[in-house]
């Protein structure tokens, strides 16, 4: 447990607030098979979870042999927005959890994604999110650099107008840690499973505080935090 009462929340998306993961991950899986690089869905998993397509160009391409085009990254988008847009469903308790964060902070909630800003915005209104994270959603993508560099957490932080070291950041990935720890921050992993998120073991290694199990747990964690600090 932290000793500090947070004066904002920045939450990753996909894992965090979305169970995209096994979504976006079986499309990248299906289309590397095509292109000539077979992998188990759970081996797929453990190399992109957390990361960009882009940002693994030179494996993709040792694998497969063939360069990542612009095209065949449209093509994944597509494939990868159709699946979302039928399958998606929130976080269980992460709804819920949001909504009590947005009243506790006065709005001073955060998306901080490392996925490009139109699958994070589609995904938060198909959940009902998107009008509590409203002007507050940053995408890597936009960003001089993507996690695990700091910068989308930065931003996130000096849009809200609290210093990063006031921030409580929420994620469910070593590189969506790393980047947080980056930015001064403190994270909060969540790893309700091994399957779509890392080890809550891995999480605490790349700089967790803590780790939750349950985003319905979320809202109590924070008002110990507070009630801990206020001691």
């Amino acid at each position: 447990m932290s000793a500090m009462k947070f004066e904002a929340v920045l939450f990753d998306c996909d894992g965090v607030l979305v169970d995209s993961e096994p979504i976006t991950n079986g499309v990248l899986r299906d289309m590397l098979e095509e292109a000539g690089w077979t992998l188990a869905p759970e081996e797929c998993m453990r190399l992109f979870i957390g990361k960009t397509v882009r940002s693994e160009a030179a494996r993709i391409e040792a694998h497969t042999g063939q360069p990542l085009t612009d095209a065949w990254m449209d093509a994944f988008y597509a494939r990868r927005n159709a699946r979302l847009a039928t399958e998606l469903q929130a976080i269980d308790g992460a709804v819920e959890a949001v909504r009590a964060v947005h009243a506790r902070l006065g709005g001073r909630i955060a998306c901080a994604s490392g996925a490009d800003r139109f699958k994070v915005e589609m995904q938060l209104q198909m959940v009902g999110l998107a009008p509590l994270f409203a002007g507050h959603v940053f995408s890597g993508h936009e960003m001089p650099a993507t996690k695990p560099a700091p910068d989308v957490y930065l931003a996130a932080a000096a849009a809200l107008g609290v210093p990063p070291e006031r921030c409580l950041v929420v994620e469910d990935t070593v590189t969506g840690v790393a980047a947080g720890v980056a930015a001064g921050a403190t994270v909060l992993g969540y790893s309700p499973s091994p399957v779509g998120h890392d080890a809550a073991g891995a999480l605490r290694a790349a700089g967790a505080r803590d780790v939750l199990a349950h985003m319905r747990d979320l809202p109590a964690w924070l008002e110990a935090a507070a009630r801990t600090a206020s001691v």
